[in-house]
């Protein structure tokens, strides 16, 4: 199921509901997605409610609960706002973007977790963005992101860096 309280330029809730599908296959997902597509305010709520942190974010992961029908695999929260920047930001359509957070969502009810696995899920998003034609990766633009920084932000050597 999809459920837009918010949305989205160029993409229907059946053109999303396709992709939940190919992504899930792609993955190896067994059992249905609800996702919810919603503002930065709710995706704060949500954030704050299950996390533990006051601030909105792009996506979020719900699994199905222990004992839960085999047939659900769980739930992805996604702020249309964020998507939309990170989509201006990164020369995309918003469309693309809310796709690459669903391919996101996915994997991490699939069980892959980035912030532990060594790069296991990056190497995973890599793989099925290039399968299901999407551009750069959530993990992988943000690995890039903070390169980038750190190579603006560290003096080099032989050079004095100016403050």
């Amino acid at each position: 199921m999809v459920i837009f309280q918010k949305r989205v330029a160029d993409l229907t809730e059946l053109a999303l509901r396709r992709f939940v599908a190919r992504a899930r296959r792609a993955a190896g997902l067994k059992g249905g997605v609800n996702v919810l597509v919603t503002s930065s305010a709710e995706m704060k709520s949500l954030n704050r409610r299950f996390r533990g942190k006051d601030q909105p974010t792009d996506v979020l992961s719900f699994p199905a609960e222990p004992g839960a029908p085999k047939k659900f695999a769980g739930e992805i929260a996604i702020s249309a706002e964020i998507a939309a920047q990170n989509a201006r930001a990164l020369g995309h359509s918003p469309a693309e973007e809310v796709k690459i957070l669903v391919l996101h969502g996915v994997l991490h009810l699939r069980g892959y977790d980035h912030e532990c696995d060594n790069g296991r899920m990056a190497r995973r998003e890599k793989q099925l963005r290039a399968k299901l034609h999407l551009p750069l990766g959530l993990i992988e633009r943000t690995t890039s992101e903070r390169a980038t920084i750190e190579r603006t932000t560290t003096p080099r050597a032989g050079r004095k860096h100016r403050q």
